[in-house]
């Protein structure tokens, strides 16, 4: 039995490319760095993620960055795997590494690995923090992060300021947390490049899931599915039966792993370093009130010596 969530101190784990990506795309593109590289992505990052830390004050906390977006292993398995996105222009490259630089500054732990996406990093983060009795506090939007919700673990779209546990997600997503991987190999996932089961919709998917449970079960009793009040019930039979294999590998792109090498298994809120907040903001060009804000939250004093 979980323990009360009040016994449960919270791991909050952030999904910062959903947030990088937000302030690239929304932040007005008028801030550079001192070498002229832009920084419109970094300072609406930072806006977030001082906003966290002020409204949550946590005391375990860590920032996961994808660095697999071409060598995961998923890549390995499925070639085409996320080969329908193009590549980060340069110039938010080097965002993500200020955004990392300033997290790793600010005493968080950073998650980033070359074979394991930052979901990935995320839900080994979260099988170490219940080791250790921690409920996970997911800080982003992601559908495919829900899969990994259970006892009094929460999922936070901090933009919308929504959040949900492991019981409000068929509400959100129509399957259980335990069935979205599942539901995502037979419906594809086009974010991804997950081509799924063909003629399998979404209402068909989570109906397939609501009466077998698993994927492996409606494999198992495929012959079933025809005699279901389901639309086009022997077609699909067929088609399920015919891409066996590729539903089992689409399984196994969808399942975040629990098993990434992290660097670390406490995330104990560390102490800023001052010589390294103070370069970054100079660097950056940070502005007095941004400056003074990271001096508030981080406790140091000498953050905001240079207005830059």
């Amino acid at each position: 039995m979980n323990a009360p969530a009040a016994t449960q101190p919270p791991l909050y784990l952030v999904d910062a490319s959903m947030y990088v990506f937000r302030a690239w795309h929304s932040m007005p593109n008028e801030f550079h760095d001192a070498d002229g590289w832009p920084t419109n992505a970094v300072h609406g990052f930072a806006r977030f993620l001082l906003e966290l830390l002020e409204r949550e004050r946590p005391r375990h906390i860590a920032i996961a960055f994808d660095e697999a977006l071409d060598s995961c292993f998923r890549n390995v398995l499925y070639p085409a795997y996320k080969a329908n996105r193009e590549s980060a222009p340069e110039e938010l490259k080097n965002q993500f590494r200020h955004c990392k630089a300033l997290c790793e500054a600010l005493g968080l732990a950073v998650l980033a690995h070359h074979d394991y996406e930052a979901d990935d990093l995320i839900g080994s983060a979260l099988h170490h923090g219940r080791a250790a009795n921690h409920r996970g506090v997911i800080v982003s939007a992601d559908k495919d992060l829900s899969q990994l919700l259970a006892g009094m673990d929460e999922q936070w779209d901090y933009a919308r300021n929504q959040r949900w546990t492991m019981a409000g997600v068929k509400a959100r997503h129509g399957v259980e947390a335990h069935q979205i991987a599942d539901y995502l190999a037979l419906t594809g996932d086009a974010v991804d490049n997950i081509p799924g089961v063909p003629g399998v919709g979404p209402k068909t998917a989570a109906a397939l899931l609501a009466h077998f449970g698993t994927l492996d079960a409606l494999l198992a009793r495929v012959d079933e599915v025809a005699f279901l009040r389901v639309r086009g019930a022997a077609q699909t039979a067929a088609k399920i039966k015919q891409h066996r294999e590729q539903a089992l590998l689409w399984r196994q792109l969808t399942t975040i792993a629990l098993d990434a090498p992290l660097s670390m298994r406490e995330f104990h809120r560390g102490h800023a370093d001052a010589t390294a907040l103070v370069g970054l903001c100079d660097h950056l060009r940070f502005g007095p009130l941004t400056r003074r804000r990271l001096q508030e939250t981080s406790g140091v004093q000498t953050a905001v010596t240079s207005a830059g």
